[in-house]
């Protein structure tokens, strides 16, 4: 007969002693039911280490993207603001260098250390092909009185033709818009005005633009063949500047190196010095377009070619009397330059003056 089995001993007397991840021990240690599995939990602490990741380093990133950027739009503006006073100094003509003895004009001597030749500006009586430079190799310098071969335009029927060849000109510079012309008593009034669409000087500077540029270096040829001379006036919009002291910049300075700079290209062109009879800046005092005083058209250069009479009319205004201006039997007006000459003259017109 077959031994009875010996019971075995219930599941929880072996593992009495076993010790859980968490420190515990099993079964009757922990109170719970022998019969029921021990469930462990794990917290995990990566989300607590995500939140703190390299998401900060992309933004710092871009930030330092963006100051880089910022940087170099800054040395851009400043480098191109150095450009352009550069060009406005040498358009207008207005760079000046103090040697102790006063001011000298430093763009008729050219720059120091500059490498590009610097030439003088033509004198009386020089001729240039059309189009042909100041600077080319062939160009021939002639002093001495003007040649036969210009012409002097007089008439209107001849100011007119004078102002149709211009027109061609500047229709082909692209600007035949941007010209008007009118024949006066006083000769051919030319207005190459800004418009709308395109100006014909950088806005509240005396830079040319381009075409501009270009369209008064080939007028340079055109009126290096005639007699007649030039008026250069400058003229502005009504827009004022905002400091309005009286050694700050303003319109009037503004028009003025505009001319100066509209003279500059004309002499570059090949036009003689002798040809400008007189430079000036107007601002805003005489614009085209009364109803509009900040109408593009009043921002403009006027090339004004005198008829001779006008011309020598202008020369006697501004300079000394050619004739004694005779006052009384034996007095003229020149006469009287020194101190005893002039109680002289105060006596010689006393008696005058009581009859």
């Amino acid at each position: 007969m077959p031994r009875p089995r010996r019971a075995a001993a219930p599941p929880t007397a072996c593992r009495e002693s076993a010790v859980l991840p968490d420190g515990n021990k099993a079964g009757k240690a922990r109170g719970g039911d022998a019969h029921h599995p021990t469930v462990v939990k794990r917290v995990s602490r990566k989300a607590h280490d995500e939140a703190h990741g390299g998401a900060w380093k992309v933004a710092f990133a871009d930030f330092c993207l963006a100051l880089l950027c910022l940087f170099l739009v800054l040395w851009l503006l400043a480098s191109r603001n150095s450009e352009r006073m550069q060009v406005v100094l040498k358009s207008a003509g207005a760079n000046l260098l103090e040697d102790g003895n006063g001011l000298t004009n430093s763009l008729a001597s050219g720059s120091r250390g500059s490498m590009i030749e610097r030439h003088p500006v033509p004198a009386y009586g020089e001729t240039r092909a059309e189009g042909q430079s100041r600077y080319s190799s062939n160009a021939t310098e002639t002093d001495g009185p003007a040649s036969p071969s210009k012409a002097r335009y007089e008439s209107p029927a001849e100011l007119r033709e004078l102002a149709r060849v211009i027109e061609r000109v500047s229709a082909d510079e692209g600007l035949g818009g941007n010209l008007k012309s009118a024949v006066t008593p006083q000769g051919l009034r030319l207005m190459l005005h800004d418009t709308d669409a395109r100006g014909m000087f950088e806005r509240g500077s005396a830079v040319p633009s381009t075409r501009f540029r270009g369209l008064l270096r080939k007028l340079g040829p055109v009126f290096a063949q005639m007699q007649n001379q030039l008026l250069i006036v400058g003229h502005t919009d009504a827009a004022q500047y905002s400091d309005r002291g009286p050694a700050a910049f303003s319109n009037w300075a503004l028009s003025t190196h505009r001319a100066m700079a509209a003279r500059f290209h004309l002499l570059e062109g090949g036009m003689p010095e002798s040809s400008v009879m007189q430079v000036s800046g107007m601002a805003d005092s005489a614009p085209l377009n009364l109803d509009e005083p900040l109408a593009a058209e009043n921002r403009r250069i006027e090339l004004m070619v005198l008829t001779g009479k006008q011309a020598a009319l202008m020369s006697t205004m501004f300079g000394a009397p050619r004739q004694p201006v005779p006052l009384g039997e034996g007095l003229n007006a020149l006469a009287a330059e020194s101190p005893e000459a002039s109680r002289e003259l105060r006596r010689a017109l006393q008696p005058a003056a009581k009859e």
